[in-house]
Protein backbone atom coordinates (compact mmCIF):
# COMPACT_ATOMS: atom_id res chain seq x y z
CA UNK A 1 0.00 0.00 0.00
CA UNK A 2 1.41 3.72 -0.62
CA UNK A 3 1.15 5.89 2.15
CA UNK A 4 -2.67 7.15 1.05
CA UNK A 5 -3.94 4.11 0.96
CA UNK A 6 -2.36 3.14 4.40
CA UNK A 7 -4.07 6.22 5.88
CA UNK A 8 -7.09 5.36 4.68
CA UNK A 9 -7.24 1.45 5.58
CA UNK A 10 -6.16 2.57 9.06
CA UNK A 11 -8.33 5.33 9.81
CA UNK A 12 -11.43 2.96 8.91
CA UNK A 13 -10.48 0.96 11.52
CA UNK A 14 -12.38 1.75 14.45
CA UNK A 15 -9.99 2.39 17.40
CA UNK A 16 -10.04 4.05 20.85
CA UNK A 17 -7.30 5.86 22.16
CA UNK A 18 -6.21 4.89 25.59
CA UNK A 19 -2.54 7.57 26.33
CA UNK A 20 -3.98 10.75 25.57
CA UNK A 21 -2.87 13.94 27.58
CA UNK A 22 -5.37 16.41 26.50
CA UNK A 23 -2.81 19.04 27.90
CA UNK A 24 0.08 17.81 25.26
CA UNK A 25 -2.58 18.31 22.55
CA UNK A 26 -2.11 21.97 22.67
CA UNK A 27 -0.73 23.32 19.53
CA UNK A 28 1.68 26.30 19.39
CA UNK A 29 -1.27 28.55 17.79
CA UNK A 30 -3.54 27.56 20.32
CA UNK A 31 -1.12 28.22 23.08
CA UNK A 32 -0.54 31.86 21.08
CA UNK A 33 -4.45 32.33 21.26
CA UNK A 34 -5.17 31.46 24.84
CA UNK A 35 -2.15 33.78 25.65
CA UNK A 36 -3.62 36.50 24.00
CA UNK A 37 -6.84 35.46 25.86
CA UNK A 38 -5.94 35.36 28.87
CA UNK A 39 -2.78 38.11 28.96
CA UNK A 40 -0.71 35.57 29.60
CA UNK A 41 2.96 36.14 28.72
CA UNK A 42 5.07 33.36 27.04
CA UNK A 43 8.64 33.35 26.85
CA UNK A 44 8.72 32.90 22.91
CA UNK A 45 8.56 35.78 20.40
CA UNK A 46 6.22 33.79 17.70
CA UNK A 47 5.00 30.37 17.17
CA UNK A 48 8.11 29.50 14.66
CA UNK A 49 10.38 30.67 18.23
CA UNK A 50 8.00 28.02 19.92
CA UNK A 51 7.87 25.06 17.70
CA UNK A 52 11.54 25.74 17.40
CA UNK A 53 11.92 24.68 21.19
CA UNK A 54 10.51 20.80 20.41
CA UNK A 55 13.48 19.33 20.34
CA UNK A 56 14.22 16.97 23.52
CA UNK A 57 16.79 15.46 24.23
CA UNK A 58 14.51 13.33 27.32
CA UNK A 59 11.31 13.30 29.33
CA UNK A 60 12.17 16.01 31.52
CA UNK A 61 13.51 18.78 28.83
CA UNK A 62 9.69 18.24 27.42
CA UNK A 63 7.99 18.60 30.85
CA UNK A 64 9.66 21.80 31.34
CA UNK A 65 8.13 23.07 27.87
CA UNK A 66 5.02 21.50 28.95
CA UNK A 67 4.10 22.75 32.05
CA UNK A 68 4.78 26.25 30.54
CA UNK A 69 2.80 25.62 27.81
CA UNK A 70 -0.39 24.86 30.32
CA UNK A 71 0.26 27.83 31.73
CA UNK A 72 -1.89 29.55 29.22
CA UNK A 73 -5.32 27.53 30.59
CA UNK A 74 -6.90 29.93 32.74
CA UNK A 75 -10.57 29.13 32.11
CA UNK A 76 -13.79 26.92 31.60
CA UNK A 77 -13.49 27.99 27.99
CA UNK A 78 -10.16 27.31 27.27
CA UNK A 79 -10.32 23.88 28.59
CA UNK A 80 -13.58 23.22 26.89
CA UNK A 81 -11.75 25.09 23.41
CA UNK A 82 -8.62 22.63 24.23
CA UNK A 83 -10.55 19.54 24.21
CA UNK A 84 -13.55 20.02 21.56
CA UNK A 85 -10.17 20.66 18.79
CA UNK A 86 -8.76 17.13 20.08
CA UNK A 87 -11.92 15.46 19.68
CA UNK A 88 -12.31 16.77 16.37
CA UNK A 89 -8.97 15.63 15.23
CA UNK A 90 -9.13 12.15 16.84
CA UNK A 91 -12.69 11.21 15.35
CA UNK A 92 -11.21 12.19 11.88
CA UNK A 93 -8.42 9.99 12.95
CA UNK A 94 -11.18 6.70 13.02
CA UNK A 95 -10.75 7.26 17.00
CA UNK A 96 -14.34 6.28 18.39
CA UNK A 97 -13.97 6.10 22.17
CA UNK A 98 -10.99 7.93 23.90
CA UNK A 99 -9.91 7.84 27.20
CA UNK A 100 -8.24 11.20 28.12
CA UNK A 101 -6.04 11.65 30.54
CA UNK A 102 -5.45 15.10 32.38
CA UNK A 103 -3.32 16.77 35.44
CA UNK A 104 -5.31 18.74 37.35
CA UNK A 105 -2.32 19.63 39.80
CA UNK A 106 -0.66 21.64 36.66
CA UNK A 107 -3.47 23.46 36.91
CA UNK A 108 -4.92 23.94 40.62
CA UNK A 109 -1.05 25.04 41.50
CA UNK A 110 -1.82 27.84 39.30
CA UNK A 111 -5.04 28.44 41.12
CA UNK A 112 -7.23 27.33 38.27
CA UNK A 113 -10.14 25.58 40.25
CA UNK A 114 -10.67 22.16 40.32
CA UNK A 115 -14.56 22.87 39.78
CA UNK A 116 -13.38 24.90 36.29
CA UNK A 117 -11.36 22.31 34.85
CA UNK A 118 -13.64 19.69 35.14
CA UNK A 119 -16.20 22.09 33.41
CA UNK A 120 -14.42 22.92 30.68
CA UNK A 121 -13.32 18.82 29.90
CA UNK A 122 -16.78 17.63 30.39
CA UNK A 123 -19.20 20.09 28.37
CA UNK A 124 -16.70 19.07 25.26
CA UNK A 125 -16.66 15.54 25.69
CA UNK A 126 -20.24 15.24 25.44
CA UNK A 127 -20.19 17.53 22.65
CA UNK A 128 -17.92 15.11 21.21
CA UNK A 129 -20.42 12.06 22.29
CA UNK A 130 -23.79 14.45 20.89
CA UNK A 131 -22.23 15.59 17.30
CA UNK A 132 -19.49 13.38 16.51
CA UNK A 133 -20.34 9.93 18.03
CA UNK A 134 -17.00 10.04 19.82
CA UNK A 135 -17.69 8.13 23.26
CA UNK A 136 -14.44 9.39 26.06
CA UNK A 137 -14.15 9.37 29.63
CA UNK A 138 -11.51 11.00 32.38
CA UNK A 139 -8.77 9.61 33.84
CA UNK A 140 -7.41 11.65 36.78
CA UNK A 141 -3.47 11.62 36.49
CA UNK A 142 -1.18 11.98 39.89
CA UNK A 143 1.91 13.97 39.42
CA UNK A 144 4.62 11.22 40.65
CA UNK A 145 7.41 14.33 41.12
CA UNK A 146 4.65 15.92 43.89
CA UNK A 147 4.50 14.16 47.26
CA UNK A 148 1.54 11.45 47.97
CA UNK A 149 0.41 13.65 50.31
CA UNK A 150 -0.14 16.31 47.33
CA UNK A 151 -2.07 13.54 45.06
CA UNK A 152 -4.33 12.68 47.76
CA UNK A 153 -5.22 16.75 49.10
CA UNK A 154 -6.31 16.70 44.99
CA UNK A 155 -8.30 14.03 45.32
CA UNK A 156 -10.07 14.86 47.75
CA UNK A 157 -10.59 18.27 46.30
CA UNK A 158 -12.00 16.61 43.41
CA UNK A 159 -14.30 13.92 44.93
CA UNK A 160 -17.18 16.12 45.98
CA UNK A 161 -17.58 16.48 41.88
CA UNK A 162 -17.83 13.08 41.49
CA UNK A 163 -21.78 12.54 41.33
CA UNK A 164 -21.80 15.36 38.58
CA UNK A 165 -19.45 13.49 36.56
CA UNK A 166 -20.12 9.77 37.23
CA UNK A 167 -20.09 9.36 33.12
CA UNK A 168 -16.90 10.58 32.55
CA UNK A 169 -14.25 10.41 35.22
CA UNK A 170 -13.89 6.95 35.12
CA UNK A 171 -10.11 6.47 36.38
CA UNK A 172 -6.99 7.16 37.83
CA UNK A 173 -3.47 7.34 36.23
CA UNK A 174 0.41 8.55 37.36
CA UNK A 175 2.27 10.24 35.02
CA UNK A 176 5.17 12.79 35.16
CA UNK A 177 9.00 11.74 35.55
CA UNK A 178 9.79 8.42 35.99
CA UNK A 179 12.91 8.62 37.47
CA UNK A 180 13.40 8.93 41.51
CA UNK A 181 10.13 8.13 41.83
CA UNK A 182 8.82 4.80 41.75
CA UNK A 183 5.43 3.09 42.12
CA UNK A 184 5.37 2.58 45.98
CA UNK A 185 5.79 5.91 46.30
CA UNK A 186 1.76 6.35 45.60
CA UNK A 187 0.79 3.06 46.85
CA UNK A 188 -1.92 4.15 49.22
CA UNK A 189 -3.54 6.49 47.01
CA UNK A 190 -3.78 3.73 44.50
CA UNK A 191 -4.89 1.64 47.28
CA UNK A 192 -7.82 4.46 48.01
CA UNK A 193 -9.18 5.12 44.61
CA UNK A 194 -9.50 1.34 43.80
CA UNK A 195 -11.95 1.41 47.52
CA UNK A 196 -13.89 4.20 45.59
CA UNK A 197 -14.18 2.20 42.67
CA UNK A 198 -11.54 3.91 40.03
CA UNK A 199 -9.95 1.91 37.39
CA UNK A 200 -6.26 1.78 37.34
CA UNK A 201 -3.32 3.34 34.80
CA UNK A 202 -0.02 4.11 35.51
CA UNK A 203 2.58 5.11 33.10
CA UNK A 204 5.86 2.47 33.83
CA UNK A 205 9.05 1.13 31.92
CA UNK A 206 9.38 4.07 29.80
CA UNK A 207 12.56 5.93 30.96
CA UNK A 208 11.94 3.84 33.99
CA UNK A 209 13.18 0.15 34.19
CA UNK A 210 10.89 -2.92 34.02
CA UNK A 211 10.53 -3.36 37.72
CA UNK A 212 8.55 -0.14 37.65
CA UNK A 213 5.82 -2.15 35.30
CA UNK A 214 6.28 -5.07 37.53
CA UNK A 215 5.33 -2.84 40.58
CA UNK A 216 2.71 -0.84 38.81
CA UNK A 217 0.74 -3.71 38.90
CA UNK A 218 2.07 -5.42 42.19
CA UNK A 219 1.71 -2.78 44.42
CA UNK A 220 -0.71 0.08 42.76
CA UNK A 221 -2.65 -2.31 41.36
CA UNK A 222 -2.94 -0.84 37.56
CA UNK A 223 -5.04 -2.57 35.08
CA UNK A 224 -3.18 -0.91 32.18
CA UNK A 225 0.40 -0.06 31.55
CA UNK A 226 0.73 3.23 29.65
CA UNK A 227 4.29 2.93 27.55
CA UNK A 228 5.72 -0.42 28.97
CA UNK A 229 8.16 -0.73 26.41
CA UNK A 230 11.34 -1.23 28.50
CA UNK A 231 9.99 -4.62 30.03
CA UNK A 232 11.20 -6.62 27.38
CA UNK A 233 14.36 -6.50 29.89
CA UNK A 234 12.56 -9.13 32.27
CA UNK A 235 11.28 -12.35 30.50
CA UNK A 236 9.24 -12.90 33.73
CA UNK A 237 7.29 -10.03 32.91
CA UNK A 238 6.63 -10.66 29.38
CA UNK A 239 5.35 -14.17 30.22
CA UNK A 240 2.89 -12.21 32.90
CA UNK A 241 1.95 -9.57 30.25
CA UNK A 242 1.17 -12.17 27.94
CA UNK A 243 -0.42 -14.85 29.98
CA UNK A 244 -2.75 -11.87 31.86
CA UNK A 245 -3.64 -9.97 28.96
CA UNK A 246 -2.39 -6.55 30.49
CA UNK A 247 -2.96 -4.07 27.78
CA UNK A 248 0.36 -1.94 27.06
CA UNK A 249 -0.74 1.64 25.87
CA UNK A 250 2.70 2.58 23.08
CA UNK A 251 3.12 5.99 21.76
CA UNK A 252 5.59 5.38 19.21
CA UNK A 253 6.22 8.98 17.93
CA UNK A 254 6.93 9.44 21.90
CA UNK A 255 8.96 7.11 22.34
CA UNK A 256 10.93 8.46 19.59
CA UNK A 257 10.65 11.79 19.90
CA UNK A 258 12.00 11.47 23.89
CA UNK A 259 14.93 9.41 22.59
CA UNK A 260 13.62 6.35 23.89
CA UNK A 261 14.64 4.69 20.83
CA UNK A 262 16.80 6.37 18.33
CA UNK A 263 14.97 5.23 15.25
CA UNK A 264 11.55 4.12 14.59
CA UNK A 265 12.67 0.96 12.74
CA UNK A 266 14.12 0.07 16.28
CA UNK A 267 11.11 0.35 18.05
CA UNK A 268 9.61 -2.98 19.55
CA UNK A 269 6.40 -2.57 19.14
CA UNK A 270 5.87 -5.42 16.49
CA UNK A 271 8.44 -7.77 18.41
CA UNK A 272 5.83 -7.07 21.37
CA UNK A 273 2.91 -8.00 19.15
CA UNK A 274 4.71 -11.12 17.57
CA UNK A 275 4.83 -12.13 21.50
CA UNK A 276 1.17 -11.82 22.33
CA UNK A 277 0.89 -9.05 24.21
CA UNK A 278 -1.95 -6.82 24.35
CA UNK A 279 -0.22 -3.32 22.61
CA UNK A 280 -1.92 -0.79 21.75
CA UNK A 281 -1.21 2.67 19.13
CA UNK A 282 -1.73 6.12 21.01
CA UNK A 283 -0.30 9.43 20.75
CA UNK A 284 1.03 10.79 23.81
CA UNK A 285 1.27 14.24 23.67
CA UNK A 286 0.37 15.00 20.47
CA UNK A 287 0.76 18.27 19.54
CA UNK A 288 4.63 17.95 20.98
CA UNK A 289 5.55 14.86 19.48
CA UNK A 290 4.81 15.15 15.79
CA UNK A 291 1.47 13.57 15.33
CA UNK A 292 -1.99 11.81 16.19
CA UNK A 293 -2.74 8.55 16.59
CA UNK A 294 -3.24 8.17 12.51
CA UNK A 295 0.07 9.63 12.18
CA UNK A 296 1.45 7.15 14.96
CA UNK A 297 -0.16 4.15 13.39
CA UNK A 298 1.27 5.21 9.69
CA UNK A 299 4.55 6.13 10.57
CA UNK A 300 5.04 2.76 12.92
CA UNK A 301 3.37 0.21 10.11
CA UNK A 302 5.98 1.83 7.72
CA UNK A 303 8.90 1.84 9.94
CA UNK A 304 7.85 -1.53 11.21
CA UNK A 305 6.19 -3.55 8.34
CA UNK A 306 3.26 -4.10 9.86
CA UNK A 307 0.76 -6.41 8.12
CA UNK A 308 -2.50 -5.37 7.24
CA UNK A 309 -3.54 -7.99 10.22
CA UNK A 310 -1.28 -6.75 12.36
CA UNK A 311 -2.71 -3.52 12.04
CA UNK A 312 -6.45 -4.47 12.65
CA UNK A 313 -5.28 -6.32 15.95
CA UNK A 314 -3.72 -3.12 17.13
CA UNK A 315 -7.12 -1.35 16.60
CA UNK A 316 -9.17 -4.93 18.08
CA UNK A 317 -6.45 -4.68 21.43
CA UNK A 318 -7.55 -0.56 21.84
CA UNK A 319 -11.13 -1.75 21.33
CA UNK A 320 -10.73 -4.72 23.95
CA UNK A 321 -8.62 -2.89 26.19
CA UNK A 322 -10.93 0.09 26.97
CA UNK A 323 -12.62 1.02 30.18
Amino acid sequence: MNTQELRSFIRDLPKAELHLHIEGTLEADMIFALAERNKVRLPYADIESLNRAYQFTDLQSFLDLYYAGAAVLQTEQDFHDMTWAYLQRAAADGVVHAEIMFDPQTHTSRGVAIETVFAGLASAMRQGHKELGISSSLIFSFLRHLSEAEAFATLEQALPLRGQYDDLWLSVGLDSSENGNPPEKFQKVFAHCKELGFRRVAHAGEEGPASYVRDALDLLQAERIDHGVRSEEDPILMQRLRQEQIPLTVCPLSNLKLCVVPDLKQHNLKRLLEQGLCVTVNSDDPAYFGGYILDNYVATAQALGLSKEQLVQLAANSMAARF
